[in-house]
């Protein structure tokens, strides 16, 4: 489900060069979409730019965090394969940890 956030009124008021985006849509949907954005207080154009940067956002968000992770993992595998052999420092804390807790 899609949760509707107020537009901003800066974007739409930027200094930068606007594009023009634009959709077939069958009857029945131009209704429904019309509708939707009559319950939020937004014209057409408004609530569909609000729901696709929302749907977009979280779309890319989901990717670039399972991009991470799937990295993260290799990285992380990759270390515990080729862990170097603890130095003197790692071993006498590892001594003294295992003193204090025992």
């Amino acid at each position: 489900m899609v949760a509707i956030q107020p537009i901003d009124k800066s974007v739409s008021k930027s200094k930068g060069k606007l594009a023009r985006l634009e959709a077939r849509v069958s009857a029945p949907q131009k209704q429904m979409f019309e509708r939707a954005a009559e319950l939020t207080g937004l014209n057409l154009s408004q609530f569909m730019i609000a729901a696709l940067d929302e749907v977009a956002r979280r779309t890319v968000r989901e990717r670039d965090l399972m991009q991470l992770t799937a990295k993260d993992n290799r990285a992380f595998v990759a270390a515990l394969l080729s862990a170097p052999e603890p130095n003197k420092r790692l071993r006498d804390a590892a001594r003294k940890f295992k003193s204090q807790t025992a």
